[in-house]
């Protein structure tokens, strides 16, 4: 009888812990998807400022059209974009486009003086400092499950139920990585 009751409490243990690391990993796996929502909140931000940026900055650029449809190419691209690895790609994009314009913007002394364009630039690096929080945020969470995941014992649990690898928000493309020219000509 008391060996019954041995391997009914070892049972239990191991159904105790099964749970506990199950429980873990949904934790893990439900802040690395809210981590992402953190980022894509910002992302749309981003996305709504930009429209007004290049609004702010047309009538003083009328010889930089370009630069201008650039940044609203790579807008709508990053819009577009799917999955983590091809947002970071068109979120980099992106930045440089904007960059684009600020380089652009020193040769037209009225435009950096207009109140407009200071708050739209104060917006945007504010917004663009949430972003960074945001992502550092989602690779921490990522980290985090990617690592449960690996794990023993929770290793044998998520291969029970399914759970996946998230990717980490970075940018692959060593041209990316590199630091963006500024040319004034």
């Amino acid at each position: 009888m008391t060996a019954l009751w041995i391997f009914l409490g070892a049972i239990a243990l191991l159904l105790f812990i099964a749970a506990a690391l199950y429980n873990g990993l949904v934790r893990l796996r439900q802040q690395a998807n809210n981590a992402w929502s953190q980022i894509d909140v910002q992302l749309r931000r981003r996305y709504d400022l930009i429209p007004n940026l290049v609004e702010t900055v047309k009538g003083y650029m009328q010889y930089e059209q370009e630069t201008l449809e650039k940044v609203m190419l790579a807008r709508q691209h990053a819009i577009d974009a799917q999955g983590v690895q091809q947002q970071a790609e068109a979120e980099n994009a992106l930045t440089r486009a904007i960059g684009g314009i600020y380089a652009v913007a020193e040769n037209y002394p009225d435009l950096k003086a207009s109140e407009n364009m200071a708050r739209l630039q104060e917006e945007l690096s504010g917004t663009e400092n949430k972003i960074s929080y945001a992502r550092q945020f989602y690779n921490d969470s990522v980290m985090d499950l990617n690592t449960k995941i690996e794990q023993f014992p929770s290793n044998i649990i998520a291969g029970m139920f399914s759970f996946r690898r998230k990717d980490l928000f970075e940018i692959e493309t060593p041209e990316a990585r590199e630091p963006v020219q500024v040319k004034f000509t």
